[in-house]
């Protein structure tokens, strides 16, 4: 076990406190953080100078053969002054690398310690380790062991009571293998792609912004004299990494002198890979297909039958869980960044000239931390805002995406994410997927940093658009009207062929977003048109304004009876990285305590009861023939709860039972001392009551099942104390 001198902390989440405020990034006391680092790097810088000039003065006087008394005096103040140069960077490099003191002043831990130790830990319990690892295992890859098992279907389990039984969504199944015809018509096959630059002499691919972003960091982390101009540049391009295209990436590779990180050979220039794994379907391999890179192509090519399903009503959602597959060019970080993954994933198809929500006012007054654009490309950082008036003021573009914003706000912190380490960051223009008109991402800082484990997208009208245009099958809804209603029709004529001349390649964006306006923008556009001949019009799916002249569209209208108004729906889409998720869940519960000697540190996971893949264990406290009857007696009734538990009849002692227990993040031990009575212990405090054998189950279950929290039962039962229990 690896054995690390570490803050003692009483309380489960002080640790991730810890962790929190050595964060550079972290939004809520960015600001504070940011000025305090730009004193430090001055203040080093300072110091730095000053030690020169010392030095400088010493060898003066000793070229002018002054006296011992005077250089000796000079050489010790020159001392003085490395010394607190040297404690200076002590200070930054802290604050930089996330290494610090506690308040107490014991030893902090780094980033990269605190990984270590949580990954041991996991790979150690079988949480999760490396697949095919007999034969050296394969990079991007990864099996989960029972304990990872139960975590992930307890995950999943809440997602599904949390979304699909919550918001009355119909759940679906889909293959995992997908037409070739399916993914050219959502854009997959053109569009699915990451920027990769290749070793000149060896070949060895990796992702170019992924370079670019562990210089930069390294930088800041590693390099103390960098000025505070060249900091505030590098983390400027940390913060627009995304929006940068081909030609801006690999001019910044270039620039900073970026090279092979194996062999420090030359890289290419950056070049887009399809990270789809493409196959064939039946023996001929005449016809092509792919491994799903998401679960969202299913539901759309389905809708026609889920919305008959539905009484052809709107709104409604459809939800599917399944693995999803995506050929990573350099996959790394664990669970982060892997080959084959789960996605939970949910298309909300609504009304797109009615985007209201009738449950938003649920969720409006809850206030987080939210990354706008403008805020990530002027500089600035993540604040708190409160969610109804992030959507009044246009920022989150209606209430159904800000009603999915808050819901799965409240998924991740009733999980175990911490809250201050959770924040909403909106898509860069040039970061949108190409069928997305507005786009946040749920990031949770980690060891690694912020990392995206929910994308919550307005995908507009946009894959149900393509997929009626590529199989012919209209997936349209209907309104329909009491009365015959006498309209005057609005009609978008685009003309195709001078659309052709102007924009190419970008011919059919252009004429689906023009057929797409509102009548409110449509008028607008011919009344600019008639006066002016030209128009800047933005393309969401292009992420940038195009000029539209009068010669490219005719726009009239015409009144005609109508019996019912036939639409696309818009879908609003949150995906949920499942093994994203859980592997921050691991971070955010880690922390470790002294064991009983003071001589080591020990491993807590703490779970809530409603994630941790044990609920509880059952000890007899010593080996005794009546004491295991008892706790074989105890074991059964906690089966017909339905309550997952684990026995050790081992005669190790009760606080190393204890111990291997809490490092697996059970929340409850329940001790056989007496043929009558046991007790049950609480992981993270560990209190100790006294339940009698009949009432133990059901106690186990009102805790576990959250209908009472451990405050609640320990008022009804009176309290126990042992020796024993103190590991």
């Amino acid at each position: 076990m690896l054995t690390l001198s570490f803050p003692l902390l009483p309380k489960p989440h002080l640790f991730s406190h810890l962790l929190r405020r050595l964060s550079t990034t972290t939004a809520a006391a960015k600001p504070s953080m940011d000025a305090a680092e730009e004193t430090l790097r001055r203040s080093l810088a300072a110091r730095t100078a000053a030690v020169a000039a010392q030095a400088t003065a010493v060898r003066d006087l000793k070229t002018a053969k002054a006296t011992s008394a005077d250089i000796a005096a000079a050489v010790e103040a020159l001392n003085a002054l490395k010394l607190d140069a040297a404690a200076a960077e002590r200070e930054l490099l802290a604050a930089v690398s996330g290494g610090a003191g506690d308040a107490n002043g014991g030893a902090g831990m780094s980033r990269e310690a605190f990984r270590q130790a949580v990954v041991n830990t996991l790979e150690r319990r079988l949480f999760y380790i490396p697949s095919f690892k007999i034969y050296r295992g394969v990079a991007g890859f990864y099996d989960y062991g029972p304990p990872g098992c139960a975590v992930k279907s307890n995950v999943l389990a809440f997602w599904r009571q949390h979304f699909v039984l919550e918001e009355d969504m119909l759940e679906v199944d889909c293959p995992s293998v997908t037409p070739e015809i399916v993914l050219k018509a959502s854009g997959h096959v053109d569009k699915f792609t990451d920027l990769m630059v290749k070793d000149e002499k060896t070949g060895t691919c990796y992702r170019a912004d992924h370079l670019l972003k562990d210089f930069c960091k390294e930088k800041l982390e590693k390099d103390l004299s960098l000025p505070v101009e060249k900091v505030t540049e590098l983390r400027h391009i940390l913060a627009v990494l995304d929006d940068l295209s081909a030609e801006e990436l690999g001019a910044k590779i270039k620039e900073y002198g970026i090279t092979a990180p194996d062999t420090k050979n030359p890289l290419s220039d950056p070049y887009p890979f399809n990270l789809m794994f493409q196959t064939s379907i039946g023996p001929s391999g005449l016809s092509p297909g792919f491994m799903r890179p998401e679960t969202a192509q299913g539901i759309f090519v389905n809708f026609k039958d889920l919305y008959y399903y539905n009484g052809n009503k709107l709104p409604f959602a459809a939800a599917q869980i399944g693995q999803a597959f995506r050929n990573e060019i350099s996959p790394r970080q664990g669970l982060l960044r892997v080959r084959e993954f789960t996605l939970a994933e949910i298309e909300h198809f609504v009304d797109s000239d009615d985007k209201s929500h009738p449950k938003f006012g649920n969720v409006s007054n809850l206030e987080f931390l939210m990354f706008p654009r403008e805020k990530q490309t002027s500089g600035e950082k993540a604040t708190k805002l409160r969610l109804g008036e992030a959507v009044e003021k246009g920022i989150v573009n209606n209430q159904t995406l800000g009603y999915f914003i808050g819901r799965v706000y409240l998924f991740l912190t009733h999980l175990g994410i911490d809250k201050d380490r959770l924040r909403f960051r909106q898509h860069l223009a040039n970061e949108m997927a190409h069928y997305a008109c507005d786009c946040w991402d749920a990031e949770i800082e980690s060891s690694y940093g912020w990392i995206e484990c929910v994308g919550i997208a307005d995908r507009s009208a946009y894959d149900l658009h393509a997929h009626t245009e590529k199989s012919g099958v209209a997936l349209v809804a209907h309104e329909k009207f009491s009365e015959p209603r006498e309209v005057e029709k609005l009609v978008i004529a685009p003309v195709k062929k001078e659309i052709g001349l102007t924009f190419k390649g970008n011919q059919k964006k252009v004429v689906e977003a023009l057929e797409a306006m509102s009548e409110k923008e449509a008028i607008e556009m011919k009344a600019a048109l008639e006066s002016k001949g030209e128009v800047e019009f933005q393309v969401c799916t292009l992420g940038q304004n195009v000029t539209i002249k009068s010669n490219m569209l005719s726009i009239s209208k015409e009144k005609k009876k109508e019996h019912q108004r036939v639409f696309t729906p818009s879908v609003i889409e949150p995906s949920f990285g499942i093994g994203r998720i859980i592997y921050c869940l691991f971070e955010h519960s880690f922390y470790m305590r002294p064991s009983k000697a003071g001589d080591e540190q020990l491993n807590v996971f703490s779970f809530p009861p409603l994630v941790a893949p044990i609920k509880c264990t059952v000890f007899p406290l010593v080996q005794n023939q009546q004491y295991e009857e008892v706790a074989q007696q105890i074991s059964k009734a906690l089966k017909a709860s339905g309550i997952s538990h684990k026995i050790d009849i081992t005669g190790t002692s009760i606080g190393k039972r204890y111990a291997r227990t809490d490092e697996l993040g059970v929340p409850f031990a329940i001790t056989v001392d007496s043929t009558t009575s046991v007790t049950i212990r609480e992981r993270d405090s560990k209190d100790q009551i006294r339940v009698s054998v009949e009432e133990v189950a059901s106690v186990v279950k009102e805790v576990t099942d959250g209908q009472s929290t451990w405050a609640d039962v320990q008022w009804r039962y009176p309290a126990h104390s042992s020796f024993s229990a103190d590991e």
